[in-house]
């Protein structure tokens, strides 16, 4: 295929004249048949990157994707251009799978998007012989790395159909991954010796990076919206964050909404279209927002809480300021925030006894004799599970995931969504109600007990848990539940699509529990070194944040930005970033020796200018850095 002809389907497709820096090359390398890392930061068009070669090739492109939601937007976007394309996901019946495999294998398709654990299944590998696959993407590769931030047990085992394609170019795309994650990928996928890797710039030269230790979060929040117009996201660490945020900047008059999981279908496809259209112009939501949403006009991208690590920040940040003018990624935090954050290594990575522990009582849950179950899959609701055996569910959740990541057993939950519910009316109207329909007074007051904010916003509520403390089967509750729906007295909105428990393994006997931990451990470390990383990025006042980035990912080129808040602050001192290091250094090593004031300090320093010295004083004063006491004394607060 010519170079003409590329562009020819780039202009016919999508619009454009000219790809962005890379594209062509990283589409050639694929043309070529060569497997290709290609390393796209948020907004660079990965997707452009298979799909024109793919349109350039004969046969169906393969797309491995874990983003359900991305997947399906996807599809539906390449169908409204006349391309021919189809997805499985969970949910989706024996049939329908049948069906979309059989159109792929004969049909007229250009492109099959599934997700990892899909290829697995004895249906897909049944048909994958009859397909002609052109090529191979695998979107967020990396999610097979050991050593990234969301490593997926799943991914390891794309590699494996290479057997069945020796000859087909596999394109791995990432958004973010340090140099030991980027050979990682390439190691895991079985590239081959001529394979070609390509790395755009981490520069984003019209993006403002800045961040604030505050008392007051809501105070700055608002002084920061009230300063920036245009469309923003502010990213919540929690559900209940994201609503009370909404309602905060409701009630000082700016157009706010906010998104998590937890909504229902309808409504977030509403709501992320109404912030899309600008008819709601700030969007409060948890990390599950943004993925594969095209807007290039948000002006502001705010994170409230502290990120896990420097990858998904750069990736959240990176949907401000797409249209290349000017935009803001602001951080808030405190320190105990923190200081929070240097306790989470022991929370995510319990120890091989905890480990143990959450294992036999999951097998006792699921009533699984020692020496069988292997092969056999069990519905597993982790609440249930949770409050049955009195484990902490982040202790549960994260032992399940490491029991997953050293093949013992396998947990999807890729499509769960757990039932929701919200009561219609209010106290006054309930308590008539029971007094008409006494029998459902336990159940309403179960309810009540079990979830706070009910009347406000639908909550996660879970069935087996409320059978348990009401004392009747999980079928009664449901069509009590329902019942109580048709009444008017609540929305109840069933789970859909349990999750399911799978045991690679036979369960093993307590006294011969087996688990490797070498890599455990060594992932452990990475998720120190990667929260170590992003609190020395958060405490730094002195490096540009744009190259303090490129650093992380081994882009060493990115210059000084000159917008972000570091750059900044020494632009207004006119200093040098070199001579501010060394005069503060200067002042750090005083305040060690001495205990006298700023008269002999600036005596003390030949070297320097004073009013420079004082300008230092004056900036790591108003950082809390150091102390200056009514008699001229100075000291230090860092220990």
């Amino acid at each position: 295929m010519t170079q003409i002809s590329i562009h020819q389907i780039l202009k016919e497709n999508w619009g454009y004249d000219t790809f962005r820096p890379l594209q062509e090359d990283i589409i050639n390398s694929i043309l070529e048949g060569r497997d290709t890392l290609a390393l796209l930061p948020t907004g660079g068009g990965k997707s452009i990157c298979f799909q024109v070669p793919a349109l350039a090739k004969d046969g169906i492109c393969l797309v491995i994707s874990p983003l359900i939601a991305l997947m399906k937007d996807q599809v539906e976007g390449l169908k409204k251009k006349g391309i021919l394309a189809l997805s499985i996901y969970s949910g989706m019946s024996f049939l329908e799978v049948k069906k979309t495999l059989q159109n792929a294998a004969h049909g007229n398709y250009q492109f099959l998007y599934v997700s990892p654990e899909r290829l697995e299944t004895d249906l897909f590998l049944d048909y994958l012989p009859s397909m002609n696959i052109s090529m191979v993407a695998v979107d967020e590769a990396h999610c097979i790395s050991q050593w990234g931030y969301d490593f997926r047990p799943s991914y390891l085992r794309i590699a494996s159909i290479r057997e069945q394609l020796p000859n087909v170019p596999i394109l791995a795309l990432t958004a973010s991954a340090t140099k030991s994650v980027q050979l990682d990928i390439c190691e895991k996928l079985l590239f081959k010796k001529n394979h070609q890797q390509f790395q755009q710039s981490f520069e984003r030269a019209n993006l403002s990076y800045s961040i604030f230790n505050v008392v007051s979060k809501q105070n700055k929040i608002l002084e920061i919206i009230n300063n920036v117009k245009g469309s923003g996201i502010v990213y919540c660490k929690s559900r209940k964050q994201t609503k009370d945020i909404a309602e905060l900047l409701t009630q000082n008059n700016i157009n706010a909404d906010f998104y998590h999981a937890g909504l229902s279908n309808d409504e977030r496809n509403k709501r992320q279209e109404n912030w899309i259209n600008n008819t709601t112009r700030i969007i409060a939501c948890t990390n599950a927002f943004g993925m594969g949403i095209d807007k290039p006009d948000v002006r502001l991208v705010i994170h409230y809480g502290v990120p896990d690590c420097i990858e998904n920040y750069y990736q959240e940040a990176g949907r401000a300021g797409r249209d290349g003018k000017r935009a803001y990624a602001v951080l808030l935090y405190n320190d105990r925030e923190l200081a929070d954050m240097q306790l989470q290594s022991n929370i995510r990575y319990p120890d091989k006894a905890t480990i143990k522990q959450v294992y036999i009582a999951v097998m006792n849950y699921l009533q699984v004799a020692a020496g069988a179950g292997e092969g056999n899959s069990f519905d597993f609701d982790m609440a249930s599970f949770s409050a049955a055996f009195k484990i902490n569910i982040l202790t549960a959740t994260y032992a399940v995931k490491t029991l997953e990541q050293e093949e013992i057993l396998r947990f999807n939950e890729v499509f769960f969504k757990p039932s929701t519910l919200v009561f219609n009316t209010d106290r006054q109207q309930l308590e008539d109600f029971e007094k008409q329909f006494p029998k459902y007074e336990n159940l309403i007051k179960g309810l009540l007990r079990s979830y706070e904010g009910i009347f406000d916003y639908p909550a996660n509520i879970y069935e087996m848990e409320l059978a348990r403390f009401l004392k009747k089967s999980p079928d009664e509750i449901k069509r009590e539940l329902h019942q109580l729906q048709q009444y008017g007295i609540v929305t109840y909105d069933a789970q859909k699509d349990s999750p399911q428990l799978s045991l690679v393994i036979n369960r093993m006997y307590a006294d011969s529990f087996l688990i490797n931990l070498d890599n455990y451990i060594e992932r452990k470390k990475n998720f120190e070194t990667r929260i170590k990383a992003i609190s020395e990025f958060i405490v730094n006042t002195i490096s540009c944040r744009s190259q303090i980035i490129g650093n992380y990912f081994n882009d060493l080129a990115i210059k000084p930005c000159g917008i972000c808040d570091n750059c900044i602050n020494l632009k207004s001192l006119r200093i040098s970033k070199e001579e501010f290091e060394q005069i503060t250094r200067h002042i750090f090593d005083w305040t060690e020796k001495h205990s006298t004031g700023i008269k002999e300090l600036l005596e003390s320093s030949k070297q320097f200018k004073k009013e420079k010295i004082w300008k230092v004083i004056d900036y790591l004063q108003s950082e809390a850095k150091i102390i200056v006491s009514r008699e001229g004394n100075i000291s230090s607060t860092i220990r």
